[in-house]
């Protein structure tokens, strides 16, 4: 096995060092991706902290439970970036490191002299990834963006009131972010890909405006696709009030009848073959379409009529597709997430025992780890890196005194 093999094993980023200078969810989603994924990263945090530490429930101090999800695999370092020695420190450690991401708007990172032309100069190969609100050639380039304002601007809350909510909603997740970090981690890997072809690095902007708009607008440009338009935006089978989880006799079951081999095989379980069956809005994909909020509503008032346990048994043996409608608590318990082994039980060091989440996707030749190291205290590698990036013992000392960096305290116990 050559010694590229056996660096291999440890997943398909092992080798790569990434200088991650993000906070909240959006970066660190991503850069949790690419530690799962093998890459070695170094989270570079204020003194006060990435916000996400101080968000409950949590045992200690800075140890929020979002943080320790979105953080796992990766090595924390205080830096002052306003300090001149914080700024070296970091300047230093990108010299080693293969990109650098950051969630900083663009111009603030220019004034900290951290952005690509700056970083650059000290590592010509450096990816520099700047996850910033808006796309930095248009006029908003400069305003704030957080996950509901980016919500709102791309439309979100006014396809929930089509959808039938009393006032326009937020969904009730990170969606933009989320989003956009999965952007984030394609933009990293293509960008190694095309400097292993190049040799040389370069600069990617990932915005979130721009990412969400393309997320909605592939499923709800609709007739404002052609010019002039075919109709009005939103795609009608999304947006009838009559999509949701079906009301059984005893609870709720989600159900998708899709295709006509699906129809066929739903109207012969229920004994309508000859009657719904035969109605020209259930015939074919176009028809169902036409007419979506009607065949939705049909099915609503049919569900009505068996409990969710005796559909579950008519609808797998028809093959037609039906989930159980879980919750949090329920997803902890699915046997299909304990199976694969998605959801594991573990020991955070000072936060105790807790559950924990793999990364989803599956290897032949090279793996993702499976088990990795825990999200890391406020701190907790200062040291331990400052000495990588070839600090004396004496260098660290001083920057510790100077306020340009600071070491974790010691461990809490939980």
């Amino acid at each position: 096995m050559t010694q590229e093999d056996k660096a291999l094993r440890g997943g398909p980023l092992s080798g790569v060092r990434v200088l991650d200078m993000t906070s909240v969810i959006m970066g660190p989603y991503a850069t949790q991706i690419l530690a799962e994924l093998g890459a070695d990263v170094i989270k570079v945090e204020s003194p006060e902290g990435d916000n996400m530490r101080h968000v409950g429930p949590m045992n200690n101090a800075g140890m929020g439970h979002i943080f320790l999800h979105a953080n796992a695999g990766k090595r924390s370092i205080v830096l002052d970036l306003k300090h001149r020695g914080g700024r070296e420190a970091a300047l230093r450690l990108a010299e080693g490191c293969d990109v650098l991401i950051s969630n900083v708007r663009p111009k603030a990172m220019a004034r900290l002299g951290l952005d690509y032309e700056a970083v650059r100069e000290r590592n010509p190969q450096l990816i520099h990834v700047s996850c910033c609100g808006f796309d930095q050639d248009g006029p908003d380039a400069a305003r704030p963006a957080y996950d509901d304002l980016i919500q709102g601007a791309t439309g979100l809350p006014w396809l929930m009131q089509q959808y039938g909510a009393p006032e326009p909603t937020y969904a009730p997740t990170t969606l933009s972010d989320r989003v956009t970090g999965l952007h984030a981690v394609y933009a990293v890997t293509a960008a190694l890909y095309a400097r292993s072809r190049t040799g040389h690095g370069q600069a990617v902007v990932v915005p979130m405006f721009e990412a969400m708009s393309q997320f909605i607008l592939g499923d709800h440009m609709a007739g404002l696709t052609f010019d002039p338009p075919l109709g009005t935006p939103g795609y009608a089978r999304l947006l009838t009030p009559h999509r949701r989880p079906y009301a059984t006799r005893d609870g709720w079951l989600c159900v998708l009848i899709y295709n006509d081999k699906h129809w066929r095989s739903f109207f012969g379980a229920i004994g309508e073959s000859d009657g719904l069956g035969a109605d020209p809005r259930f015939a074919t994909h176009g028809a169902r379409a036409a007419h979506i909020d009607a065949v939705y509503a049909e099915v609503s008032r049919i569900m009505r009529a068996r409990t969710t346990e005796a559909w579950r048994a008519l609808l797998d043996a028809a093959d037609v597709p039906n989930m159980s409608m879980n919750s949090p608590a329920d997803l902890l318990a699915n046997p299909q997430l304990r199976a694969t082994g998605f959801l594991r039980d573990t020991v955070h060091p000072t936060e105790g025992a807790m559950h924990a989440m793999a990364h989803p996707t599956k290897w032949s030749g090279t793996p993702p780890a499976r088990q990795f190291t825990p999200a890391p205290r406020l701190g907790e590698h200062t040291a331990a890196l400052l000495r990588e990036a070839g600090y004396s013992q004496a260098d660290i000392d001083e920057l510790l005194a100077s306020g340009a960096c600071a070491a974790a305290l010691p461990e809490p116990t939980h």
